[in-house]
């Protein structure tokens, strides 16, 4: 059998910039573009594999600016996403005590944020109690270097993997890549993404940026075994996928995978997946290598049974997952005789410390803010420069990489993430763990807002301009005036496509509507019954009470000297300093 292409990247050589953060280099230039990829005749997408997983890309205003142009890319997410949303209302609506599960789930992140430290140790123990081993690891640089260690010791130079953030969050392939290990993909959205070298754009559905015949001519062209009849019909694609991926699963000594829950009473490891190339994963290799972000543990084996009714609905619009994979250190002559659990870091402390952004860790990557998210619908999960792109990522990845409140400066493109999103809410909405993403986004605006002060920028002019004006009524009624003229600049259309900087700035993005051909100053002083205004009806003492509310205050109306002393008033009870 031939030996199949699967975009490995060469080792890149580390580029610093000020302030010692890694600037991305620019899309498609040979700075980013792996090896593999460079080989190839033509590469799949522009995306190639970043040195920086959490950081790559230009900065979101640019990056969506492009994605926009692309129509095929939007219709691809609008079909998909729409989907998945239709999928999951109709799952969700079964359940009578959702919003009850939502707020279990909710409660459970936060009992385990305030113990995180002791419920970690906990299940160290329970691990190493039933034969596994367990490995603490800073940054994405020491769990790769574990990773490695492990496999190599192992005297192998190939391992399969089930689909895991945390290892696309460290760069996890690229790191064995360098020490001359091949990865292999498992699960199909990944292994098109790998075959295309390309990233992926959604947490759940990697590969959702792509439709079916793109997908069909990147197998054609990257997987050695691919039948040269093939056509785009689902079933048929993910036939060849299996049939290339059958004999590595057979073959494989050592597999990795991530962990979606860590039980810390137990040791049990949880893996939810759909296609069964998991399951496949986790029980054939003689060694299981699990990576786990620290904030997936959870206290006991009952709280699971919530997050295995909510993550399913939430994630893909079913009742429960077609493959859900438990295991418990290691059983002798059944599964894997050799298990290691590397618990990452890699900045989840630093959020952890932080009271409004540690609701981010609460996440269990179901990635339903994405799916209803209309920024993301329209741009896809590249223009926002991490392996955690839509709303979650907006809150997420400046947290880890410490971008948020100015942190690192301007020149990162993930300062600008937090704008990412229109605030409209319907990302709390549907979180099933109740992640009140725009709250926060709120906050890390508000923190680099706070961070500029004092330093002269061009929104700062602006508002003190717009202080200055509004400030005084003479100088406001001329600026209503003056912005009269916009309706001759908008002309029969009523709207402003084109104005001089730095107006241009807002122009290049949005249409401005015109002025209004009546202010609301012009008419307040022509209304017709300015003249004479009505007057306010005079009310007989005597009937003023029935004019009271059911709380015994007085309706509008009756001015306070009409009002009868608080103590003599039945509706106060008998001390008039009773409040």
């Amino acid at each position: 059998m031939s030996r199949t292409f699967l975009g490995l990247p060469a080792r890149r050589g580390a580029r610093t910039l000020p302030d010692d953060v890694a600037r991305p280099g620019a899309r498609g230039t040979s700075a980013g573009t792996s090896a593999g990829a460079a080989a190839a005749s033509d590469a799949f997408g522009d995306v190639p594999h970043p040195d920086a997983p959490l950081r790559w890309g230009d900065a979101f205003p640019d990056a969506a600016r492009a994605a926009l142009q692309n129509t095929q890319l939007r219709r691809n997410l609008a079909h998909a996403t729409s989907t998945i949303r239709d999928k999951r209302a109709a799952v969700v609506g079964e359940v009578p005590d959702w919003e009850a599960l939502r707020d279990a789930g909710s409660a459970i992140k936060t009992d385990v944020m305030a113990r995180l430290p002791d419920l970690l140790e906990e299940l160290e123990r329970n691990v190493v109690a039933r034969g596994g081993v367990v490995h603490w690891a800073r940054d994405a640089d020491e769990a790769n270097r574990i990773v490695a260690d492990l496999v190599k010791a192992k005297g192998v130079d190939e391992v399969v993997k089930v689909k895991s953030m945390a290892t696309q969050e460290t760069g996890l392939n690229e790191a064995l890549a360098a020490e001359g290990i091949a990865a292999y993909e498992t699960d199909l959205a990944e292994l098109i993404v790998q075959l295309a070298d390309d990233m992926p754009s959604h947490i759940l559905v990697p590969a959702i940026h792509r439709n079916r015949a793109e997908i069909r001519e990147v197998f054609l062209a990257r997987m050695g075994d691919a039948p040269p009849d093939l056509s785009d019909v689902p079933r048929e694609l993910a036939m060849a996928a299996r049939a290339h991926l059958r004999r590595t699963f057979l073959s494989a000594k050592v597999a990795i995978s991530g962990a979606n829950f860590g039980v810390a009473d137990t040791g049990t490891l949880t893996v939810v997946e759909s296609e069964g190339n998991g399951r496949m994963c986790l029980t054939l290799p003689e060694t299981l290598i699990t990576v786990m972000g620290i904030e997936k543990v959870v206290p006991t084996f009952t709280d699971l049974e919530v997050f295995l009714q909510l993550l399913p609905r939430s994630s893909t619009g079913e009742r429960m997952n077609p493959y859900t994979s438990l295991w418990t250190g290691v059983t002798p002559g059944d599964g894997p005789q050799e298990f290691h659990l590397v618990l990452l870091d890699n900045g989840r402390t630093d959020v952890l410390a932080d009271e409004v952004g540690r609701a981010a860790l609460h996440c269990i990557r179901c990635s339903a803010c994405l799916n209803v998210c209309p920024v993301y619908e329209r741009v896809g999960g590249h223009a926002y420069g991490s392996v955690y792109p839509g709303p979650i990522g907006a809150i997420l990845t400046p947290q880890l990489t410490k971008s948020s409140g100015g942190l690192s400066g301007h020149h990162d493109p993930n300062a600008s993430l937090p704008y990412a999103s229109t605030l409209c809410g319907a990302c709390y909405e549907v979180c099933p763990v109740k992640i009140d993403i725009p709250s926060i986004l709120v906050e890390l605006r508000a923190r680099e807002v706070d961070a500029d002060r004092g330093r002269p920028t061009g929104w700062g002019a602006a508002m003190k301009a717009a202080s200055f004006v509004m400030s005084d009524a003479r100088r406001f009624a001329l600026a209503e005036k003056a912005a009269g003229l916009g309706r001759v600049v908008a002309g029969p259309t009523g709207r402003i496509a084109t104005l001089p900087p730095p107006a241009s700035a807002w122009t290049r993005s949005r249409d401005l509507p015109a002025p209004a051909k009546q202010t609301f100053r012009d008419w307040w002083r022509d209304r017709p019954d300015r003249a004479t205004p009505p007057a306010d009806p005079v009310v007989p003492p005597q009937d003023r009470s029935a004019l009271r509310n059911d709380r015994g205050f007085a309706e509008p109306g009756i001015t306070p000297q009409d009002e009868p002393a608080p103590g003599n008033d039945p509706g106060f009870g008998e001390r008039g300093d009773d409040r």
